[in-house]
């Protein structure tokens, strides 16, 4: 019986964990079964998290301290920790929001098939990335609708 292959590896960006947990955006319901069903493997490291973190704080969610406490444990639970390594690594092409870069980094380092977002400056690198044998970048719908990187459960 051969061995089924691993998950696909994902990056989300700080949006798209909004909008999977802080907003229950609906266009993120079919990533969030993946997540629930183990279909796919999150990757995090201290960079990305600490700005999930930060952005918690903003005054606009209306999030108090426990609520920011639970969703930082949430997003660690659902996670793969990737530690920041000094392995020398083929270069990305760089973002044009200098912000954005620590999560084209993160799905290098981590093996990701996929960065998911929403920011257009990411969107952009998706061919170029794929020209290079890197990973794609695509929102959390076209990932969703992709299912040969999301199969389903029955075929997994």
């Amino acid at each position: 019986m051969p061995t089924p292959a691993p998950p696909p590896r994902l990056v989300l960006d700080t949006n798209v964990w909004l909008d999977l947990l802080v907003f229950a955006d609906p266009r993120c319901s079919a990533l969030g079964a993946a997540i629930a069903e183990a279909r796919v493997e999150l990757l995090i490291d201290a960079d990305c998290h600490a700005e999930w973190a930060r952005v918690l704080t903003y005054p606009t969610l209306q999030l108090d301290a426990t609520q920011r406490d639970q969703l930082c444990l949430r997003q660690r639970a659902l996670c793969l920790w990737q530690p920041q390594t000094s392995i020398s690594l083929p270069p990305l092409p760089r973002c044009r929001d200098q912000d954005d870069q620590k999560f084209l980094q993160l799905a290098l380092r981590g093996g990701a098939q996929q960065l998911l977002s929403r920011d257009q400056a990411l969107l952009e690198l998706d061919r170029r990335l794929r020209r290079h044998g890197l990973f794609g970048v695509q929102t959390p719908e076209s990932f969703a609708l992709d299912a040969s990187a999301c199969p389903a459960a029955a075929d997994a």
